[in-house]
């Protein structure tokens, strides 16, 4: 489904000058309109859904244009900035890296890949003691199929094949990771399908309300899957496009059907790991241990790196060069990672994340208290949040989410000096918050303020033309 686009129209906005925002022009900002008009005509249209603001500087928690604009971040530039925008530590330990002469060896051994593995690997959920470092998460979720379904035929042979994944999921967009993913209309797209990947509902109590384990072996049994045929089935942590966590004894039960019908249990950690819940993995919420971890985004700050962990039983199914990566261990991108890490540690980033993510759960359910009826849910934990807007109920009694409510919100956010991405998840209609895990609480309230007046001000214009 294509959602609305950002226009190319100068909007005038009201002048604002905070400690933390900065509104002097209007937006998109006249000055820009080349440089985005050349994106637009050189781009896959694809690239052109977020809001029009030419990213110059990013510190902290805070994003300025060219044009004398700032804004608090809420966003983390879509969940990798988890230690903040190129702190201190960060910039000095890429330079140190730059100017030691070396910035890539392909598979040959370097100094920051050891560390980094080794660093891994200490800080992962038990049985976890094999690092392959990647470039993308899906690369990294790729991989994890792969390895999944190599396992399968090593213990049951070729018709062990099956890799089990939930509806509304995503896994990343390369023609496998998007085959797993749950979304119908980016598989339909791809052709015909792919039999070995079969997708259950995911239990999430508001799209689906049914969150009883039964469903998920019910659906099998509906899609005609022999139990013993499926190699592996990846969850994510949460589901990245609602917030949406599972209920934590379904969870538990999962694993114990993975160890029952000798399928691996994935975790894909890719925008849940490294504190953005509260937890260094989101997956330490359920109290269970998956097979194999996907990691990405948070663990690189900013730059590209990820990663699947697992332990070497998995790990080491291919032999000496058969799995590799060109970019894998790129010193520069590990350096990122590792000072990232210390950061988070050094910092107490986690605990900062859960403590303030109570703040931002509780302020979002006052806005929601006031308008029921517009905003269906609130999900996620720590400094997680998706705020669900909806326009009521369809005739089968779900909600229906309210594509238009939710644009009109980041909009006007950006407008106002606080950094979002365009609406996602089912039908467009919901925003996620997710800032710098080092956020400091007054920037925290003031763009929570500001998003109470954004919902205010579009439910008003909603309103006036009803």
């Amino acid at each position: 489904m294509a959602y609305k686009n950002f226009e190319l129209t100068p909007k005038k906005t009201e002048k604002i000058e905070t400690k933390y925002r900065k509104i002097v022009t209007e937006i998109p900002v006249e000055e820009s309109l080349p440089l985005l008009k050349d994106l637009r005509k050189y781009e896959p249209i694809s690239m052109s859904g977020q809001p029009l603001i030419v990213w110059d500087n990013a510190s902290g928690f805070t994003i300025t244009d060219p044009y004398g604009n700032k804004w608090i971040d809420f966003s983390s530039g879509v969940l990798v900035a988890n230690a903040g925008h190129l702190p201190p530590e960060m910039k000095s330990g890429l330079i140190s890296q730059i100017e030691s002469g070396m910035i890539h060896s392909y598979c040959f051994p370097n100094e920051p890949r050891a560390k980094l593995v080794k660093k891994l690997v200490e800080i992962a959920p038990r049985g976890m003691d094999k690092v392959f470092l990647l470039t993308t998460g899906a690369e990294a979720t790729e991989n994890a199929i792969k390895l999944a379904k190599t396992w399968g035929r090593h213990i049951g042979g070729d018709d062990k094949d099956i890799i089990v994944t939930f509806e509304g999921s995503f896994h990343g967009r390369t023609m496998g990771a998007q085959l797993a993913g749950g979304s119908k209309p980016l598989k339909e797209w791809i052709g015909k399908l792919d039999p070995t990947f079969v997708q259950v509902p995911f239990p999430d109590g508001y799209f689906f309300t049914d969150t009883d384990f039964s469903v998920f072996t019910d659906t099998l049994d509906k899609l005609g899957v022999d139990d013993r045929r499926v190699a592996g089935v990846m969850m994510e942590a949460y589901q990245g496009g609602i917030a949406g966590f599972y209920p934590d004894d379904y969870v538990k039960s999962l694993r114990e059907w993975c160890d029952k019908n000798g399928a691996l249990l994935i975790d894909d950690e890719v925008q849940a790991g490294f504190g953005r819940s509260g937890k260094l993995f989101s997956i330490d919420h359920y109290g269970v241990i998956p097979d194999i971890i996907c990691i990405g985004k948070g663990m690189g700050g900013g730059l590209p790196i990820s990663a699947v962990m697992g332990n070497s039983k998995f790990m080491d199914l291919y032999g000496p060069g058969e799995m590799t990566s060109t970019h894998s261990g790129n010193p520069l991108t590990c350096t990122a990672s590792l000072v990232s890490i210390e950061i988070l540690e050094k910092k107490n980033l986690v605990e900062n994340s859960r403590k303030l993510g109570e703040i931002l759960d509780s302020e979002l359910k006052k806005i929601q208290k006031k308008h029921p009826h517009r905003i269906g849910a609130i999900n996620g934990r720590g400094l997680l949040k998706a705020v669900m807007f909806t326009e009521g109920v369809t005739e089968n009694g779900k909600k229906k989410p309210d594509h238009s409510l939710a644009f009109s919100v980041v909009e006007k956010c950006i407008q106002k000096g606080v950094m979002l991405y365009a609406p996602l998840g089912p039908g467009g209609g919901t925003v996620k918050m997710n800032p710098p895990l080092m956020i400091e609480e007054e920037a925290l309230f003031e763009g929570l303020f500001v998003f109470a007046e954004a919902v205010e001000e579009s439910l008003s214009e909603i309103d006036i033309v009803k």
